[in-house]
């Protein structure tokens, strides 16, 4: 009996050994190690380009974080409202901006927390008849712990290296479908607010906005027009531009007769709730029991640290509940923002080819290729954080208010076109519009009506997806697209020939792809430290 208990113990716990999956810090070690080798290196970098990111990614999130607000609002009995996101955001944004392993992380508060805080705030009114915010204060709080958990046993090694390509195809196709959706959400509110003719200078402005800044965006090929300065300046500043000048237009001439809707701010640095004086919240009296960025497109070369940053993260949630400046909402990572930030940091380079071992003739050199890269550094994320969170100041949340919220709609038009103009998905989905006597040739073993069928997969499910989101099932949408991914590598390797999987997808935290020979061994996947 001893014996076999001692067999079962030691099978229990080999998997906590050294080297083993889980570990204790065994990622949360590498990744401070890593951390701190090149931190040096992330506030080195400086240029125009990181100057006009911050810019970018501060209208992007500062912008689209007040529609939110209006949402939260009322639907939390006004105990959040500008003054409390905006400190969150700008103060989280900060703190990992300057401690994150992940530079082009950007953080805000987004639509699902504001479905989380709906219900909780209908069951602490309606079901417990307990005060909201104490009860929500200790939410972070116990999010921390299980963040701690999270990083401690390595939690993303065994989860996120199973990721592929395809999930986040769908993913962010996704983002790009909710961004069209929210341009068109803030016109209908527009429409029911405003008289008809405010309406239709709205669409114009809406649609001006966009296009206007896309048009920008495109000043790099107007040579030998302006001169290089100028067209870099104008694409880089692209979106800036057009916001700034369309938040005018609105006051010149007739038009400043309109009945324009504008962004709904405060005008004082209080909370919001007029029943409170001060942001301190006495979470301790709350009655027992309690209420409980790195695609390969963008050529990112530092080591990740998911393991810090998750251990980070339950950090600044925390803060948000119980440290200092209570009763503000969490902040978390925006998934949308991230990869527009990390566009707006890429660049071109040129880069040798890797040397050829069969080569031996060492007169021949091959010509360099163009290669795409991130600028990876700490100042565009600071920068962005520290400009949100200086818009706490009443005077500025004023200035903020004189944006029409038609803006804020051609804001998500062009976030949306910017989404999708990277998604893999848009050109194989216009070649299942293609002639086949037009579509270009394909490796050896993969067919284009299978590549088709791949794709409208991929498109079908972000319908599905999308039309969860809604629905009052909205907080389940995430476990739709967790479950993709062993059906991506359980059962779509049964429907599709090794070859077009090759093709179509690839892991998405890891090098090589599932059907890379050498991913298995002896039938076992092999999952190594991803970076």
């Amino acid at each position: 009996m001893s014996s076999s208990l001692l067999l079962l113990s030691s099978r229990l716990l080999s998997p906590f050994r050294e080297g083993r999956s889980l570990q204790p810090f065994r990622l949360l070690k590498q990744d401070f190690r890593n951390l701190r080798s090149r931190y040096v290196s992330d506030w080195t970098v400086f240029n125009q380009l990181v100057v006009a990111s911050a810019v970018y990614v501060f209208f992007t999130n500062i912008l689209p974080g007040s529609t939110f607000v209006s949402d939260l609002c009322v639907l939390t009995g006004q105990s959040w409202g500008t003054i409390e996101v905006v400190l969150s955001t700008g103060l989280c944004g900060l703190i990992f901006s300057v401690f994150s392993a992940q530079l082009l992380t950007i953080f805000g508060v987004t639509g699902p927390f504001s479905i989380l805080a709906e219900n909780r705030y209908k069951l602490c009114t309606e079901n417990f008849h307990a005060e909201f915010l104490p009860v929500m204060a200790w939410s972070p709080i116990h999010s921390a712990w299980i963040h701690y958990l999270l990083a401690i046993f390595n939690a993303h090694d065994w989860t996120m290296g199973y990721v592929t390509s395809f999930s986040a195809d769908i993913f962010s196709l996704l983002n790009s479908v909710i961004y069209f959706y929210k341009a068109a959400m803030e016109l209908k509110r527009t429409h029911d607010n405003v008289p008809f003719d405010a309406f239709l200078y709205a669409i114009i402005g809406a649609f001006g906005s966009c296009f206007l800044a896309i048009f920008l965006a495109t000043t790099l090929k107007w040579k030998p027009l302006f001169g290089r300065i100028v067209r870099t300046g104008l694409a880089e500043y692209a979106a800036a531009i057009s916001i700034i000048l369309w938040i005018g237009i609105p006051y010149i001439g007739e038009l400043a007769n309109l009945d324009h809707q504008r962004l709904a701010v405060q005008a004082s640095f209080r909370p919001t709730n007029p029943n409170r004086n001060i942001f301190f919240v006495r979470f301790w009296e709350v009655p027992l029991p309690s209420i409980i960025c790195t695609l390969d497109r963008y050529g990112t070369k530092k080591p990740g640290g998911y393991a810090w940053d998750i251990a980070l993260l339950g950090t600044t949630t925390a803060l948000c509940g119980i440290l200092g400046i209570l009763g503000i909402p969490p902040a978390n990572g925006l998934l949308p923002q991230a990869p527009l930030h990390s566009e707006s940091l890429r660049h071109w380079v040129h880069e040798p080819l890797p040397s050829d071992p069969d080569v031996t003739d060492t007169t021949i050199t091959a010509a360099p290729r163009l290669v795409s890269r991130a600028y990876e550094q700490s100042y565009s994320a600071c920068s962005q954080a520290a400009l949100i969170l200086v818009f706490v100041s009443p005077s500025l949340q004023r200035l903020l208010g004189l944006a029409p919220t038609s803006v804020l709609a051609g804001l998500f038009l062009s976030m949306g076109y910017e989404s999708l103009s990277v998604n893999p998905i848009l050109p194989r989905a216009a070649h299942m519009a293609t002639p086949p006597s037009e579509l270009p040739p394909l490796p050896t073993g993969v067919t284009w009506p299978s590549v088709h069928v791949y794709t409208a997969l991929q498109i079908v499910m972000t319908g599905v997806i999308f039309g969860v989101k809604l629905t009052v099932a909205v907080p389940g949408f995430p476990i739709i697209i967790i479950i993709l991914v062993p059906v991506r590598l359980l059962v779509m390797n049964r429907i599709w020939s090794r070859e077009t999987l090759r093709f179509v997808d690839g892991w998405a935290c890891r090098e090589g792809r599932p059907e890379d020979e050498d991913i298995t061994a002896d039938g076992v996947e092999l999952i190594p430290r991803y970076e």
